[in-house]
């Protein structure tokens, strides 16, 4: 009775009449694999896509960095501390204004002042950061009015002067030739460098899947014709291509015309590899008893297409997308920076970048690179991020 008495263990009666005495907490251990594993098999396609890319933290600290880069491109006037349009030729290459948050052992942020001297020589601005000249920083502060998503009117900044009849103004990122403030530059180039990239893969993506699921499921002379107007687009130097289109676009036209010109260019250029894969996949698909189901239910090919066979393999889709956002901003980036792309008074990184073209700017202004620097980070993150969802995935991957 002492042994049935005891609740730390059970008696498991064997094939050969011994008993094995079970820890309760080990049954207990055992019980909760036995739900996860229960609930691996009963898991939807995502979720089971979301449990393995978690485990790559690598790739999550991309996804973070790619949601704060959204963000700052969704709202740029709001991030932003001054007009980017507005030109101030006397406060040219103006230097990087640092944050220091604390003074004299309080939160108080502040950046140093600036002082001016023109070179007798050079006849050139010269600054210098004056250490006795503390501006106060405020963060959400007032400041020049915009429109929040093109709709809403308001004029609250995240930082700014905290006196603003002061008339100080602080450069966290300096100035240009023109005097224009590089933050906010760079803010208002996120946004149309990033919507360029995913407008241009969404185009992409969209032809790809549509006429690489027409080769695939059709086959025939359809296919044929599909796939050798794939390997002509393919077998065409990607580069001397896009600068030859870009550069036949017409210098009259405005700045929203070529904006739409080059993600068109883009988007013309790069479906070809993705479509590729998808005919792959229908190919192997289009026997599948599902498909055949569906072809005897009385589906409408647009259906089976797009409703039964191209959710099947939408993580490959999602990870294939992710990385080509990159190779689309890259191609932005250095088309605008040849004078090919977006032209002032667009802003975008190619275009700031148009501003360090020359070693002397360069020396005078180092500061003008920065937004190499948001590139990088950018492009870097996005092929982090594709490559943990490419391996989150790949249903053979361990």
């Amino acid at each position: 009775m002492s042994d049935l008495s005891d609740t730390r263990t059970r008696a498991t009666r064997l094939s050969n009449g011994q008993s094995l005495a079970v820890d309760a907490p080990a049954l207990g251990v055992s019980a909760a694999l036995g739900e996860d594993v229960a609930a691996v098999y009963v898991a939807p396609n995502w979720k089971l896509v979301w449990w393995r890319f978690k485990k790559h933290r690598l790739a999550l600290v991309g996804g973070i960095v790619i949601l704060l880069v959204t963000t700052v491109a969704l709202f740029p006037e709001f991030f932003s501390i001054q007009d980017p349009q507005e030109t101030q030729a006397t406060r040219s290459f103006i230097p990087v204004q640092r944050i220091h948050f604390f003074d004299e052992g309080r939160i108080r942020p502040y950046v140093f002042g600036v002082e001016g001297k023109r070179n007798t020589e050079t006849l050139r601005m010269e600054w210098r950061i004056s250490q006795g000249t503390k501006i106060p920083v405020r963060f959400f502060t007032q400041g020049y009015e915009y429109k929040l998503l093109g709709l809403f009117p308001q004029n609250i900044h995240l930082l700014g002067v905290a006196d603003l009849k002061s008339q100080r103004t602080i450069h966290l990122l300096g100035t240009d030739r023109l005097g224009r403030d590089q933050w906010s530059r760079l803010m208002y180039g996120t946004r149309v460098s990033l919507s360029i990239g995913l407008v241009a893969v969404f185009l992409s993506t969209f032809l790809g899947i549509l006429l690489g699921g027409i080769s695939g499921y059709f086959g025939g002379a359809v296919d044929m014709v599909i796939q050798r107007m794939i390997e002509l687009l393919q077998s065409l130097p990607p580069i001397p291509i896009w600068l030859a289109l870009t550069a036949a676009l017409p210098r009259t036209w405005s700045v929203e015309a070529i904006y739409f010109s080059i993600t068109l260019i883009l988007a013309l250029i790069g479906w070809t590899t993705l479509a590729r894969e998808v005919r792959g996949r229908f190919l192997a698909l289009r026997e599948e008893d599902f498909v055949v189901a569906a072809k005897l239910s009385g589906c409408t090919k647009t259906r089976i297409i797009f409703r039964h066979m191209v959710p099947t393999f939408y993580s490959h889709i999602i990870a294939a997308t992710t990385l080509a956002i990159p190779v689309m901003i890259i191609n932005e980036t250095y088309l605008s920076f040849l004078g090919l792309g977006l032209r002032p008074p667009a802003i975008s990184w190619g275009v700031l970048l148009q501003e360090a073209q020359n070693l002397q700017s360069v020396a005078l202004a180092p500061w003008l690179l920065l937004p190499g620097l948001a590139v990088i980070i950018t492009v870097l993150s996005l092929n982090i991020l594709g490559d943990g969802l490419r391996d989150a995935a790949d249903p053979y991957g361990h």
